[in-house]
């Protein structure tokens, strides 16, 4: 399988200047501490990493296609001491055959837009949360991309792959039992929503 279009991994000191404090954000999200993780698309542990210092000991299931992501994201949670990361490599789009037990919370960061099969994607995710389970999305706001500048350049997709939190959610609850519950603002150019299943 081919990894979602669009998607290409950016570089440390990318994120850096664009969420310097991603414990925070991942907190802003509702992450705390005992809940088990499944970080979808994880590249080399950005968020993985703190996600692990919020939740543990509960395990972060840090999951990616790319081995040379895994490897770099096992070398820096050795360093940290960071024990409660496990590497998955492994499609999203198989998700379910992945994670062996249901899990608290699914992150799916900047990469929603690139999913070629919004409704099979889903589909799985759905699967693997336990009960009362959220899925977390952060996606880029729906602007043209000339306007989302890190460090002086356009980043993000390209404008016209772009969806709002009203698309975002519509395509989530139309394929799935869950509905939002929260949308949080992510500056400088993100937004994030959170389903859980409906009552």
């Amino acid at each position: 399988m081919e990894r979602f279009q669009n998607t290409r991994l950016p570089d440390w000191d990318w994120w850096g200047k664009l969420w310097p404090t991603p414990g925070e954000t991942l907190r802003d999200l509702g992450l705390s501490a005992g809940d088990t993780v499944a970080e979808i698309g994880c590249g080399n542990g950005y968020f993985a990493l703190p996600a692990a210092r919020i939740v543990a000991p509960a395990p972060v299931y840090a999951v990616d296609l790319d081995d040379g992501h895994l490897a770099e994201l096992d070398h820096l949670a050795d360093q940290q001491c960071i024990d409660s990361v496990v590497s998955v490599r492994g499609d999203a789009r198989e998700l379910s055959t992945h994670l062996s037990d249901p899990v608290d919370v699914a992150l799916f960061a900047n990469a929603f837009h690139g999913v070629d099969d919004p409704d099979e994607f889903l589909t799985e995710i759905e699967s693997v949360l336990a009960d009362d389970g959220r899925f977390v999305v952060v996606n880029w706001q729906p602007l043209p991309r000339a306007e989302t500048t890190v460090a002086g350049e356009p980043r993000g997709p390209p404008t016209d792959l772009r969806l709002g939190p009203a698309e975002t959610a519509a395509m989530v609850e139309n394929a799935t039992d869950l509905a939002v519950t929260a949308e949080i603002d992510i500056p400088p150019y993100h937004y994030a929503l959170v389903f859980e299943r409906r009552e």
